[in-house]
Formats: structure tokens, C-alpha cells, sequence
């Protein structure tokens, strides 16, 4: 919601510039989609890694 009020505001005051904005906002988030699924995959692994990691506290936490 606050894009859009401040795409309103933009095409209020300088209306090619809120054009432009339009028509170029699809194609920058085309282009940095690529890098958010590299850092969900980042971040997903670092997790599994950090389970791992603290698996045998775990296990020493359940039987104690």
C-alpha cells in the first residue's frame, strides 16, 4: 500500500517519472528474483547446518 501512495504522490508531481517507474518495476524485480531464491536456499541450508550442529545437545537435553 505505501508503494502505491508513493507512486500516486510521484505521478502527481512529475507524471513521467511515474510512468517510467511503472513500466520499469516489473522488469528490475524480474531481475533480482534470481537473488532471492539464492538467499532462500542460503539461508535454508545455514539453518539445516545449525540443526545439525546442535543435534547431540539436543539428544543430551532429552535424555538428561
Amino acid at each position: 500500500m505505501l508503494k502505491f501512495l508513493v507512486w500516486c504522490i510521484l505521478l502527481v508531481l512529475c507524471w513521467p517519472l511515474a510512468l517510467v517507474a511503472l513500466v520499469l518495476y516489473p522488469v528490475i524485480w524480474l531481475l533480482l528474483l534470481p537473488f532471492r531464491i539464492v538467499g532462500i536456499a542460503v539461508g535454508s541450508v545455514l539453518t539445516m547446518v545449525w540443526e545439525i550442529v546442535m543435534l547431540p545437545a539436543r539428544i543430551l537435553r532429552a535424555i538428561f
